[in-house]
């Protein structure tokens, strides 16, 4: 894509990655697995640095409610977002998502502490 080149700019010092698609585009789907590759792979990030919303748009059919993803995406925890009926529920999964970012930096902050004391 002609973003391509601001890639190593936007994953610098990046603790998470948020993916978000729409899961009635197959051509989405593919894509999904290329951000990750670049974004949380390459870095490398752990899988639960990372978030996949699959974003169903108003009035859109729900049949893509039961997703299932082909390996490595199945791995990581999605959410469906439908800001219509549930915003309420992406609010509490993006807050437990931020959480468990911070926890993860902390740890690692920690560790970056003691191995400079020892």
């Amino acid at each position: 894509s002609r973003f391509e080149t601001c890639w190593p700019a936007l994953m610098k010092d990046s603790h998470g990655v948020i993916i978000i698609f729409n899961p009635e585009l197959p051509s989405h789907l593919k894509e999904i697995e290329m951000w990750y590759s670049c974004f949380v792979q390459q870095q490398p990030l752990l899988d639960s640095q990372c978030l996949l919303v699959a974003h169903h748009k108003p009035g859109s059919a729900g049949e893509t409610e039961n997703l299932s993803l082909a390996y490595p995406l199945n791995k990581l925890k999605l959410i469906h977002s439908n800001l219509e009926e549930d915003p309420e529920d992406v609010r509490m999964e993006f807050i437990k998502y931020f959480r468990s970012i911070i926890t993860i930096m902390n740890e690692s902050r920690e560790r970056e502490e003691m191995s400079i004391i020892s």
